[in-house]
């Protein structure tokens, strides 16, 4: 059974940081495309960031990108999404999920996908 098990969100004030991490079992975070989403209430869901397999990386909004990197540590068998300058736009429910194949900024591309963590960004 894979699992994707997610695990860093909670609450931070705005400017803050926050690393959320994403710790597979059953697939090899190498062999697929990780990526992360997120939505928020009442919005769509949206595409933040992804790593390839050969460890490119993709992102989002313009108002991620900057702001937020995408990492793994195969020994692990983990990726991590670090999260600067945090927005109170950024608060939402992130998700962490893996791809066989396909466009990785298309949730539709995903196989996989861990239960969320809740980011909220509030002073």
């Amino acid at each position: 059974q894979v699992q994707l098990i997610e695990s860093g969100g909670g609450l931070v004030q705005p400017g803050g940081s926050l690393r959320l991490s994403c710790e597979a079992s059953g697939l090899a975070v190498n062999g697929y495309t990780m990526g992360w989403f997120r939505q928020a209430n009442g919005k769509d869901r949206e595409f933040v960031a992804s790593i390839r397999r050969s460890g490119g990386n993709a992102y989002g909004p313009s108002s991620v990108k900057g702001r937020f990197t995408i990492s793994r540590d195969i020994a692990k068998n983990t990726v991590y999404l670090q999260m600067n300058s945090l927005k109170a736009e950024d608060t939402a429910v992130y998700s962490c999920a893996a791809a066989r194949a396909g466009i990785s900024s298309a949730s539709t591309s995903y196989d996989y996908w861990g239960q969320g963590t809740q980011v909220t960004v509030s002073s």
